[in-house]
C-alpha cells in the first residue's frame, strides 16, 4: 500500500494542500470539540491572555518540554493551527489523515533547514497561523537554555511579515512526563503573550542581525511566560523579592 501524497514539500503544492474542504472544515471542528473536552477534563486546562492572538497569521510559539504540549497548544483557540511533523508519522493512513485534518503538514527528516522553513511560509501565506517551538524539539528544565532556542520562528517571522505569540505552558510535563505513554490527571495552565512584531525590511530582506534580536526578544518573553504559567500551574514556587 503506497504511503499517502502528502508530504512531499518540495512539490510545489503546499498550499493548495493547505486549504480545507467543507467537509474537512467541518471535521476538524468536531474532532477539535473532541480533543478539548478531554484536555479540559483531564488536564484542568486554564488559558489566560486570549485577547492577545492577533487576526490573521502568526507564529505561536511555546516552551516544549512533552508530547502533551502540541494537543494542548491547538485548543488554546478556535482558530485552525498549522503545525510541522516528521514525515513518519504519514506512514500510519489513519493518523496521517487525522493529523491532516488537525492541521498538520509534514517534512522530511534530514531534509534542509530551507525547505522546512519554505513550507511554513507557504503556510503562513495561507492566512493561517502557525505553530513552532522555538527549542526545536522536547526539552528539560526548569527555565529556558538560550543556546537552544533557535532562529527558525524569527526567521519565518521577519519573511513573511508576522507576529510571533509567545505562550507559556505549565504543567505539562507532569500531565505526560517524558517516557510515559499514558497522560496524568494533571493542572495546565497556558499563557499567551503580547503579539512581538517582525523588524522591518530594509532593500526587501531582514537583516540577521534583526533576525537575532527578533529571537532575543522571544527567548525573554517566552522564559518570563513559561515561569508565569509553571508557578500558575504549581509547578514552581512564586518568585520571592
Amino acid at each position: 500500500m503506497g504511503k499517502p501524497k502528502m508530504h512531499a514539500l518540495e512539490d510545489g503544492d503546499t498550499l493548495a494542500r493547505g486549504r480545507q474542504s467543507w467537509f474537512g472544515r467541518v471535521l476538524y471542528r468536531g474532532l477539535w470539540l473532541v480533543v478539548y473536552v478531554l484536555i479540559k477534563c483531564l488536564f484542568r486546562l486554564r488559558v489566560e491572555g486570549k485577547e492577545n492572538l492577533p487576526d490573521g497569521p502568526f507564529i505561536l510559539s511555546a516552551a516544549h518540554r512533552s508530547f502533551a504540549d502540541t494537543p494542548i497548544v491547538a485548543v488554546i483557540t478556535w482558530k485552525r493551527l498549522r503545525f510541522m511533523g516528521k514525515e513518519s508519522l504519514w506512514d500510519s493512513r489513519l493518523l496521517g489523515t487525522f493529523l491532516t485534518v488537525m492541521g498538520g503538514f509534514a517534512v522530511r527528516r534530514g531534509a534542509a533547514d530551507r525547505t522546512a522553513l519554505r513550507a511554513a511560509s507557504d503556510v503562513l501565506a495561507l492566512g493561517e497561523p502557525l505553530v513552532m517551538f522555538p527549542e526545536g524539539t522536547r526539552q528539560v528544565g526548569d527555565r529556558l537554555d538560550r543556546d537552544l532556542v533557535l532562529d527558525g520562528p524569527a526567521f519565518v517571522a521577519a519573511r513573511a511579515g508576522v507576529p510571533i505569540v509567545p505562550v507559556g505552558l505549565g504543567g505539562t510535563p507532569s500531565a505526560l512526563p517524558i517516557g510515559s505513554l499514558i497522560p496524568r490527571p494533571a493542572k495546565v495552565v497556558a499563557i499567551i503573550g503580547e503579539p512581538i512584531q517582525p523588524p522591518p525590511k530594509v532593500a526587501g530582506k531582514v537583516p540577521r542581525r534583526a533576525i537575532r534580536e527578533l529571537t532575543e526578544v522571544l527567548y525573554r518573553d517566552l522564559s518570563d511566560l513559561f515561569v508565569e504559567a509553571r508557578v500558575a500551574a504549581g509547578d514552581e514556587a512564586p518568585p520571592t523579592d
